[in-house]
């Protein structure tokens, strides 16, 4: 990686072509930091090489001498290594500081399947609330005659650059939720009920790259692949509804993926909310299958972007959240949900398991 930041480094203040610049000059922005660490790292081993030698070269008391600086020195070697590790797993995710769309639908279990949809959404808004991040609906459909929600579709974003300067932020919105993605299985006695039921809610964490790290590299549709279709909206709404063809139906003819949208008087409102569903939707598919194809990291920790596969299960009997894929458990389970703590409980969790894998690969090849 030093070398490549030197190459690229010689190749910027050669190129003139404006779009090979901002390239250049994304790809520094991200080795820089790695490069850093890396040559922090380089010279403290060779402050502890200096030191053995000088301790081979003293006798008994030259080694009780230098503990201490070794002791330390090892000490902030480690500290890097466990710095260096994320930031090569985040250079090669970029896609974890983009903006992102929330997905929800209700599966199995009917209306407690809806019911536990709104919860969840209540949740990941409460999340969202304590990050500053602005939370638009883009589709939220008809609620059940209990108050659940069968669809909603959600867009999530932090400041209009993309940009993220702490730590804690460095992963943005996608980064921090895409652990979310999958099948969340609740058990637990319904209401009219005095049985345990089951039943599953999908949710979707979609990339947004529809321009959150700048018009450069924003991912677009071209227009020929994409059929646009106007119609009357349907069900409850007043007035407008059935009267007027502001809803609007968007397909990806090379994919079939499509979006509807209704929620909206204006067909202006529609069409963009519209589009940037399937742009979004587009775009996972596509680095979805890159992923599987070339076994990426990201395909082993998250199953490959199949998101019909069980990642959490609910126990309410037990009170107990367990995340399948990192086999961790939590219990306080109205704790977690209704105070919005889902994301923040599970993603340290993840993250080292994405680590452990990621090292894993480094070790066998």
């Amino acid at each position: 990686m030093i070398q490549r930041h030197k190459d690229l480094l010689s190749k910027l203040s050669k190129e003139t072509d404006s779009s090979k610049l901002g390239s250049y000059g994304r790809e520094i922005s991200t080795l820089t930091s790695i490069v850093d660490l890396a040559l922090e790292r380089r010279a403290l081993l060779e402050e502890l090489e200096t030191i053995k030698q000088l301790v081979a070269s003293e006798d008994e008391d030259g080694e009780d001498l230098f503990a201490s600086d070794t002791v330390k020195i090892q000490r902030d070697i480690e500290d890097i290594d466990d710095r260096l590790t994320k930031r090569i797993l985040d250079s090669d995710d970029p896609d974890a500081k983009l903006n992102a769309i929330l997905e929800i639908r209700a599966g199995t279990g009917g209306e407690e399947a809806s019911l536990f949809a709104g919860e969840l959404l209540k949740s990941y808004e409460k999340y969202v609330q304590t990050k500053r991040w602005k939370w638009e609906v883009l589709s939220s459909g008809n609620k059940t005659d209990l108050g659940g929600i069968r669809e909603v579709s959600v867009s999530i974003s932090a400041n209009q650059s993309g940009n993220y300067d702490s730590d804690d932020d460095s992963l943005g919105v996608f980064g921090n939720m895409r652990y979310e993605s999958g099948v969340h299985r609740v058990q637990r006695v319904p209401i009219n009920d005095t049985r345990i039921h089951t039943s599953a809610v999908s949710v979707a964490i979609l990339p947004d790259n529809t321009g959150a790290l700048g018009d450069e590299t924003a991912f677009s549709i071209p227009p020929a692949d994409l059929k646009i279709e106007t119609m009357r909206a349907s069900g409850a709404g007043g007035q407008h509804v059935n009267t007027t063809e502001s809803a609007v139906r968007i397909t990806h003819l090379p994919t079939g993926i499509s979006a509807s949208i209704q929620d909206e008087r204006s067909q202006h409102k529609n069409k963009a909310k519209a589009m940037k569903i399937i742009t979004a939707r587009v775009f996972s598919r596509m680095k979805d299958e890159e992923n599987t194809k070339h076994g990426n990291l990201k395909a082993e920790v998250m199953g490959g972007g199949d998101r019909s596969e069980r990642v959490r299960t609910y126990n309410f009997p037990q009170d107990r959240v367990t995340d399948h894929r990192c086999k961790f458990s939590e219990h306080g389970m109205e704790n977690l949900i209704e105070g919005g703590l889902l994301v923040n409980t599970f993603l340290p969790h993840m993250e080292k398991l994405r680590m452990e894998v990621a090292l894993k690969e480094m070790t066998d090849h």
